[in-house]
């Protein structure tokens, strides 16, 4: 009998964002919150990265989960995304979720649009 392996995550997900992620849901009392990232055409560099909270699965979402806290990406996204990790950073130009994107050859200074 063959031994069943899981495959491994098309991206990951910092245990600093699924950290901030459960105390906004704390912050809002909303259980069922989950991070949506994706990704669309615009920005300086071609596309942009999306940020949402919602409480919804679409047909084609991946879904990263840890300790009850859920990050989602759209099936259209994911091309664009595999490899790369979610993540959120406290700096002295705030706080705020960002990917790290293997794919990306340019991105723009602020870091929220790129190029593939």
């Amino acid at each position: 009998m063959s031994e069943i392996k899981e495959r491994p995550a098309p991206f990951r997900v910092s245990d600093s964002a699924f950290r901030r992620l459960s105390a906004i849901k704390a912050a809002e009392g909303r259980d069922d919150l989950r991070l949506r990232v994706g990704v669309s055409g615009g920005g300086c560099s071609g596309f942009q990265y999306l940020f949402d909270l919602d409480d919804g699965e679409e047909e084609g979402d991946v879904v990263l989960a840890q300790a009850g806290t859920s990050v989602v990406v759209d099936g259209t996204s994911l091309m664009f995304l595999i490899g790369a990790e979610i993540d959120f950073v406290e700096d002295l130009t705030g706080s705020y979720f960002r990917v790290v994107n293997p794919n990306a050859t340019s991105s723009c200074g602020c870091g929220s649009s790129f190029a593939v």
